[in-house]
Order: C-alpha cells, then structure tokens, then sequence
C-alpha cells in the first residue's frame, strides 16, 4: 500500500475520531459508523493553536497506541480526493503533532468490511504529545484552554455528544465531559444538550454534500 495517499486516484475514505466526527467540514458522499483496531482514542495532545495557545495550552484528541477506537468514516468522491487531503493538512498538521497514515478500518453495518482509510495518529515523539494525563490535569486543561477554534470545554462535550448520538460510550471522555457540565449548569437541562444538537447536524444518515 502507497503510504502517500495522495498517489491514488480512487474515492477516499477518512477515519474520524474526534471533532471531524461532528465538525468535518469537507463534501463526502457515505458517512459510516467505523472501527480501526490497534489504536485508542485519548487526550493525548496539547492544544497550542486551536483550542488553546502555547501559554496556557488545551487538551485535544489523538490516536495513541493500543486499543481499538470506534468512530465514524467518511467516503470522499475522487475528485474531491486532493481538495480534501489540503483541507485536512491544514487543519490537522498545523503543528505537526500527528502522523498522517492509511490504516485499514472496519465498516460496522450488516455488510460489516474493511476499508483503507486516512487517520491522523499521534507523534509520540513530538513536543505536544501529552502522554496519559490525570483526570484532575485533564481538567485543568481543558478548563483553561481556549484557541482559534473556541473553548477546549465545548470540543469535548460536543465529542462526547457525538459519541453519544452513535450510540458510543467513551468512560474517561464521558467522566470528563460530566465534571465540566456540572459546572454551573442550569438546574434540569442536559450537559450536553446544546452540542448533542450541534453534533446531531452533522452525524445524520451518509449524505451527499456539496
């Protein structure tokens, strides 16, 4: 298999783990709920740009090794292969933070299969890499960091939220997102009530977008 999945002229399947699952913001054709074995999704990333800054830094996801980690795969036409992967490293290589390899993914479905799929893997190696933080550093990071793209508090419980809405449960993620809701949270509502609908736009049946 090409490690450069630019060299291919077939539709591209990308594996989503964390905001692209609620967030992709790129045209595919089939959105499918997706298994990739031999990595786990972890806040494992120091966030200096996009939900935090290089003073106070945030916590964001990566794919770390061992484990398996359920999530969702996207199917892009072949003419919109390039676009995408551009699209992708800019949003996801800014720093550099992750590998970018093809990994064979499970299909999940009563046609379950496999697929080779573009997935972002964390660089042990690199200056961010946060490695297996505390809950209560966890929490503290996520509770400070604030980026580009927002509050590091709203991409975990809008991940969690996701997650929920296929049916998924992540424990450390769940615990994590349940301490930052009860932070002055309205008496009666749901702490993920706002992201859930956020993430539920976004994690309808496969569509075909332009």
């Amino acid at each position: 298999m090409d490690p450069d999945p630019a060299h291919s002229h077939e539709d591209l399947w990308v594996f989503a783990y964390g905001s692209l699952m609620w967030r992709p913001e790129f045209p595919f054709l089939e959105r499918l709920p997706a298994r990739l074995l031999g990595a786990h999704r972890a806040l494992c990333v120091y966030s200096f740009v996009h939900r935090g800054t290089a003073e106070r830094p945030g916590l964001v996801l990566g794919l770390d090794r061992g484990g398996a980690c359920r999530g969702v795969a996207y199917r892009v036409s072949a003419q919109e292969r390039m676009s995408t992967l551009k699209y992708l490293r800019r949003r996801e290589q800014v720093t550099s933070v992750y590998r970018e390899v093809v990994r064979p993914v499970w299909l999940e479905g009563p046609a379950e299969h496999r697929v080779p799929a573009l997935c972002y893997i964390v660089d042990r190696g690199h200056p961010q890499y946060a490695g297996q933080l505390s809950l209560d550093d966890q929490l503290h990071h996520v509770r400070q960091g604030h980026g580009m793209s927002g509050a590091n508090r709203d991409y975990v419980v809008a991940t969690v939220a996701a997650l929920e809405q296929l049916g998924y449960r992540d424990a450390q993620l769940h615990r994590l997102a349940q301490l930052l809701g009860s932070q002055g949270q309205p008496s009666g509502s749901h702490p993920y009530a706002s992201a859930m609908a956020q993430a539920g736009d976004g994690l309808s049946s496969p569509v075909a977008r332009d």
